[in-house]
């Protein structure tokens, strides 16, 4: 028995294992393996492409993909929706592609409140600029395209702030100092979580630890943004695309909730809820490989969320006061060790080279990463104060 007279899904397999030169190299040896190399529903360049993009350094042969007529042009969205800035404007030679391609590339890439940017001109052409802007920003403190940075804080009584500042003065480490000291937690350490990681900013969550004495400056929907009901460290993923949330009535036979009983009396009615829903990957925006399966756990040391055992947060304490959300620009350096704090949580994700570039983190970011979120925030209040 030949190789090409093997069943073209083995092949295809086998194809996926060889890095991209020598793909490139066996996809012109013979028709057949032109036309299972060029078949888009086998597609044997999506497993090479995607160990490349997941390296810190790409093939040559990454570089003019587009030239190939082997290489199905779906992959190029997965290209432009994760490869690093610098690679796509002045390194690759860039596909023909629909618009309607380039408004996908643009809604995998971006954070939905960066659609704002898109004036008259096309996608093609909305994605570039967008990308140069967010490579220019991670690496300078230049702020004349968004001279206001908004970020989101979760209140404990239920509510929510969309608040903004001057993005020149943007620190968010004296803004949590004087959430703090307004809620007379300046005594607790501030702690910092990496939510959500994707290919130009990732998501960072600021709040404190505590073990209340009272339920009144618990803020469940702290610990419900980090750890969406129902799942888990241990849940990789639906099998079938999807996951349902227990409802209330079966969340009492399931104890996944640790300090944080969905139905304890003891806490505001407006943490539970009677409705059911479905926990899907996310896709737009499209997270990079680190956080690949969020909403659910991720294995491979970046997803962070769950540090403590189970369900219960580290040493047993409870999220109190407000927690806030805010979005840090991803640069070449912001990755790079940086103190002898811990990897990936507290000061190691703020202090450092690299990470000191803010962008705008809105009302639709939220949505867009956390919807469960959406029905347990009782009021959305737009700046600062308590609503009308």
């Amino acid at each position: 028995m030949t190789f090409e007279s093997l069943p073209v899904e083995l092949i295809a397999d086998i194809l996926g294992e060889l890095d991209l030169e020598s793909l490139i190299t066996l996809s012109y040896l013979s028709r057949r393996l032109y036309d299972i190399a060029s078949d888009t529903s086998l597609n044997p360049w999506r497993r090479p492409i995607l160990r490349n993009l997941r390296s810190t350094k790409y093939e040559e042969a990454l570089k003019n993909l587009s030239v190939r007529h082997t290489v199905p042009r779906q992959n190029w969205i997965e290209i432009l929706s994760l490869a690093s800035p610098s690679f796509i404007l002045y390194e690759a030679t860039l596909p023909n592609l629909k618009s309607s391609e380039w408004e996908e590339c643009f809604n995998r890439r971006f954070i939905p409140g960066w659609r704002r940017w898109k004036k008259d001109g096309s996608w093609k052409e909305a994605y570039l600029k967008m990308l140069y802007r967010v490579s220019h920003r991670s690496g300078t403190s230049c702020t004349a395209d968004e001279s206001w940075t908004k970020y989101i804080v979760l209140n404990r009584n239920g509510s929510a702030n969309e608040l903004e500042i001057t993005s020149r003065g943007f620190n968010p480490l004296v803004l949590f100092n004087e959430m703090k000291l307004q809620s007379n937690l300046s005594h607790l350490e501030t702690r910092i979580r990496l939510v959500l990681e994707l290919a130009d900013v990732r998501i960072l969550a600021f709040g404190t630890l505590n073990r209340p004495r009272s339920t009144l400056t618990v803020n469940p929907n702290a610990h419900m943004f980090l750890h969406p009901p129902g799942i888990t460290a241990e849940t990789l993923g639906p099998t079938s695309g999807s996951q349902r949330r227990p409802s209330s009535r079966e969340s009492r036979l399931i104890e996944d909730h640790g300090v944080y009983p969905v139905l304890d009396s003891s806490l505001p009615s407006y943490s539970a809820s009677s409705s059911s829903t479905t926990y899907t990957r996310l896709v737009h925006p499209l997270p990079a490989p680190s956080h690949a399966n969020y909403p659910f756990y991720t294995p491979g040391g970046g997803d962070k969320r769950w540090l403590g055992s189970g369900e219960v947060e580290e040493e047993g304490l409870r999220w109190v006061g407000g927690l806030m959300i805010i979005a840090q620009i991803v640069g070449p350096h912001t990755h790079d060790l940086s103190g002898d704090w811990l990897p990936l949580q507290d000061l190691d994700l703020v202090i450092g080279p690299g990470r000191q570039q803010y962008a705008s983190f809105t009302w639709s970011d939220l949505w867009a990463m956390a919807p469960w979120m959406e029905e347990r925030i009782t009021k959305k209040i737009q700046g600062p104060g308590l609503g009308n």
